[in-house]
């Protein structure tokens, strides 16, 4: 038998890792910031730096930064190992590397800046979308390439796991990123609405699925066996987990709308196939943690394996929680509250972050060719750690229910006993102020690591090329009779990732399909009217301002909603939103009802300073929308983008626009005036009172007209 001798490319790997460090620093320390901001809204100092523009930074520096470098520092480096080959081509992994690190940089030069689509976890605009495309071509044409060019006939279940990820993260990007750009740095959504929400969150769930968990479970299947010294605790049972995971999770992404104008046949597909999800993940967690059967001690001795234990471990919770969270009972109660951030940041924190710690503590002195600087500080981090990500997600939960006790009190007259929405933000500064310990524990453990390593990779020496040697894959193979029947499979790459993206893409067929094809799922409400030139331009500095995330725009049909905020919401009314704005969070009141509630005057006021209208509000202050022209110029290009998306102005409307904008402009400024507030009719703060006065308008005329007494 020919035994071929070859090298792994450990330099990429150490590249990874420095960047797994740097951006996981970077991204903390904002997400640090942002928390602290929600206790001292003095801190949003700058518009650059208010929470509305920030919070978009830190997810995106977690999830792509720091858990994407993560993953292909864990990829790269097992990949190579699993396939018994290098990397199919150094010159991709250098593309591939750089061109990730200039797509972070651009997402930090662009979202502080106000640069947003406003779409969860796809905040970044057009050119920087078909960037990550490109790049992420570049990382599949690397992978299978090296796969394909394999001297190990089989393929580990982590490259199940691996191939799943790139074809599923392809599709969810492409469809979820189709835009019509209006200018270079400022595009529109093809999908409007219902329609919006529904792809929004078949991508976000999805991106939480396929992003941060199924390449970590593949990184969970080399890593553990591998530090552990011992095979995985059940290849039968990694089948099962691989295919019901990447089948059942495709469809639950309406689990996030639950209660919305969403149609409910769409509503109740996403709740059954998040019940189901249970199994398979936890199928993998057993397989994870039993892979350690018999080695409790080496667990006790290693941090490596104390980091990975919890990992798994907190896998295991989010998975059970999310499932339970889909049950309509239990989201009536946790959807817009912080249950929900506690319930990220458990998966987040404990098993992205203690996974990527675990490895990068095993990988770092593996490849640097020498030991831990020092156990003992890795430990202080391992328990600082887990304190703070208790001290994070306990506080949190209590925030949760204390927001919708407060929400859903009723006195025995039968009147909301806390009418005031900003009552129930001032009962959270506490848990709020826990919160932020909780994240400044893990960041201080984070730097404990960071520092570690930097000695050990003083003391150590890299091995860039790592001599191996394997025998050569023979081209003719005769199967053994007790082969499995999964082998099939496992030896044709090209053929499981056709497979895998079959089988990802039913449940996005089934749910989007009907949706967009089927006009009695998105019904219209005579009334409702595109957006004027001038709300349209107030509505882009909303999301520009990042609004969205402390602001829904949309009332469930619970009895303590619509008495709070007025009738209910329904598909017709979003019609004419690209994209939509129905949010995630409150952690302001909910605004689809706001327009006519109050005067034009109290908009303004409340905008340059909140606590003026708002005693105690944690909401950033906006004096800079008293001073900013409109920009105009970008007004004929909007309207043109928007007849394109089937909104139906009339034709070349694009060309009277700005004379509407400034007649509504006027009438706004002059309106003002009579409060005794002088301010010019071509400010931003104007944009933004034609766009919150317009919120719920339109349904206010349609009962005016039909139910009129005859």
């Amino acid at each position: 038998m020919e035994i071929e001798k070859f090298q792994y490319d450990n330099k990429i790997v150490k590249n990874f890792a420095y960047a797994t460090i740097l951006w996981g620093l970077v991204g903390m320390l904002v997400g640090l910031w942002v928390s602290l901001q929600l206790i001292y809204p003095t801190l949003n100092i700058f518009p650059i730096t208010s929470f509305g523009r920030l919070r978009p930074l830190h997810t995106n520096a977690v999830i792509f930064a720091f858990v994407g470098n993560g993953i292909f520092m864990g990829v790269y480096y097992s990949l190579q190992r699993l396939c018994k080959a290098r990397m199919f081509s150094d010159k991709l992994s250098k593309i591939h590397f750089w061109g990730w690190q200039l797509i972070i940089v651009a997402a930090a030069l662009t979202l502080p800046f106000g640069i947003t689509t406003g779409k969860e976890y796809a905040e970044l605009e057009w050119p920087i979308d078909i960037a990550i495309a490109a790049i992420w071509v570049v990382f599949g044409w690397n992978m299978f390439g090296t796969i394909l060019k394999r001297r190990e006939r089989h393929l580990y279940v982590a490259i199940w796991f691996y191939i799943a990820t790139f074809v599923t993260v392809a599709v969810l990007h492409i469809v979820n990123s189709i835009e019509l750009p209006v200018s270079f740095l400022k595009s529109y959504p093809v999908y409007a609405g219902v329609q919006d929400a529904l792809v929004q969150w078949w991508y976000g769930h999805n991106a939480v699925a396929f992003f941060l968990t199924t390449p970590y479970l593949g990184l969970m299947y080399y890593f553990i066996p591998k530090v552990a010294d011992r095979p995985v605790y059940s290849y039968r049972l990694s089948i099962i987990h691989f295919w019901a995971l990447i089948f059942l999770y495709i469809w639950a992404g309406p689990h996030h709308l639950l209660y919305t104008a969403l149609p409910d046949w769409a509503q109740s597909v996403g709740v059954a196939f998040s019940v189901m999800l249970i199994a398979p993940s936890w199928g993998g967690m057993i397989n994870g943690l039993l892979t350690l059967r018999g080695a409790w001690d080496k667990v006790r001795e290693s941090v490596v394996l104390k980091f990975m234990v919890v990992a798994v471990t907190a896998y295991g919770m989010a998975t059970f929680e999310g499932p339970m969270l889909s049950i309509k009972k239990v989201n009536s109660i946790a959807h817009f509250t912080d249950w929900i951030i506690a319930h990220v940041h458990v998966g987040a924190l404990g098993w992205n972050g203690f996974l990527t710690f675990g490895v990068l503590y095993w990988l770092i002195p593996k490849i640097f060719r020498t030991s831990l600087w020092s156990t003992k500080l890795a430990n202080w981090h391992f328990w600082l750690g887990s304190l703070g990500i208790l001290f994070y997600a306990i506080p949190m939960y209590w925030a949760g229910f204390t927001q919708y006790l407060m929400w859903q009190e009723f006195t025995p007259a039968g009147y909301l006993r806390y009418p005031n929405f900003l009552e129930t933000v001032t009962q959270l500064r506490p848990m709020y102020m826990m919160r932020s310990l909780g994240g400044t524990m893990y960041l201080v453990g984070f730097i404990m690591m960071t520092y570690n390593l930097i000695k050990t990779i003083k003391v150590g020496n890299l091995l860039e090329n790592e001599d191996a040697e394997a025998p050569a894959l023979t081209k003719v193979y005769v199967g053994h009779a007790k082969d499995h029947w999964h082998r099939w499979i496992e030896r044709r790459p090209i053929q499981l990732m056709l497979v895998a993206l079959v089988v990802i893409l039913i449940g996005g067929l089934v749910e989007m399909v009907p949706t967009f094809l089927i006009k009695s799922n998105i019904p219209t409400i005579s009334s409702v009217k595109p957006y004027s030139p001038l709300e349209l331009q107030g509505r882009d500095i909303y999301v520009r301002e990042g609004c969205y995330l402390c602001h829904s725009q949309m009332v469930r049909p619970l009895r303590f909603e619509t008495e709070r905020y007025g009738e209910y919401s329904k598909a017709g009314e979003f019609v004419y939103d690209h994209p939509f704005q129905w949010g995630s969070k409150r952690t302001g009141p909910d605004l689809a009802r706001v327009g006519g509630k109050y005067p034009n005057s109290w908009h303004y006021n409340h905008m340059m300073d909140p606590t003026t209208m708002s005693p105690g509000s944690i909401m950033p202050t906006y004096p800079f929308l008293l001073d900013n022209p409109i920009d105009t110029v970008s007004t004929p290009g909007k309207i043109r983008a928007m007849i394109k998306l089937g909104v139906p102005y009339p034709k070349d409307y694009d060309k009277i626009a700005n004379k509407d904008l400034m007649a509504q402009a006027t009438t706004i400024a002059d309106n003002l005036k009579t409060d005794k507030i002088e301010t010019l009719n071509d400010r931003e703060i104007i944009a933004v009172i034609a766009y919150l006065q317009k919120l719920g308008r339109d349904l206010k005329v349609y009962h005016l007209i039909n139910d009129k007494k005859p």
